[in-house]
């Protein structure tokens, strides 16, 4: 028996807190979820969420404490972006240029420096979003990039294969953390780099993620509305 599911939030984000290494900060992905949940979770000290809806999100937003850090986890549509350019803390999925001039154009709007994260693509799974290698040093590189004053590319975020092969996990997490050691020698601005999930979290900081994105170890599995 999994005694683990009779936990409430408060020990659930205690006891991962307790495993991760100082230098990963640990996400907590509320999608779904209720305020009464996040609160429990905010009680508990937790101050980062991350949701992959905007409009959710906003929601949240409005009626939760302020110190309250929210991460964009999810795809990101570009004509949505005004709706939480004036708070959102970090946005993860990054994959296209056409959307970082976005998010600069709507926090140029509000006076912000919004922080953001390249998502590369390194799942087998063709439905994932991503940029490949290539673009994201393409990006990195190009002049356009150092024209828009209101985003900060502070690192990187990439999904892995929904398997249970450790090895592939492992393999894709790798190549990932390699890209982000080659681009950090030319850019010490890169700091973070956005690895794993409830299921694969302790693989990913193994290959040495320093964000992770935990829902279900924390609040269950999500709540889905029929």
């Amino acid at each position: 028996m999994n005694f683990n599911m009779f936990k409430g939030i408060k020990e659930k984000i205690n006891q991962i807190k307790s495993e991760l290494p100082e230098n990963v900060t640990l996400v907590a992905v509320s999608k779904t979820k209720p305020v009464a949940d996040i609160q429990e979770a905010y009680d508990a000290g937790q101050r980062v969420f991350g949701e992959n809806k905007i409009q959710e999100m906003v929601e949240k937003y409005d009626v939760l404490p302020k110190d309250i850090q929210w991460h964009m986890i999810g795809h990101l549509q570009r004509n949505k972006v005004k709706y939480m350019a004036h708070f959102v803390d970090l946005i993860h999925g990054v994959d296209s240029f056409k959307t970082l001039k976005e998010i600069d154009k709507q926090a140029k709007k509000h006076n912000r420096i919004i922080n953001c994260l390249l998502q590369a693509h390194i799942a087998e799974e063709e439905t994932k979003f991503g940029l490949s290698f290539s673009e994201i040093k393409e990006i990195l590189a190009s002049d356009e990039l150092s024209e828009l004053k209101n985003v900060n590319i502070i690192g990187l975020m990439g999904m892995a294969t929904f398997t249970d092969n450790e090895t592939q996990l492992k393999n894709e997490f790798l190549a990932l953390k390699n890209l982000f050691d080659e681009i950090r020698n030319n850019d010490s601005n890169l700091t973070v780099l956005s690895m794993g999930m409830s299921g694969d979290y302790q693989i990913a900081i193994d290959c040495g993620s320093t964000m992770v994105r935990i829902g279900s170890s924390i609040f269950g599995s999500r709540n889905y509305i029929v």
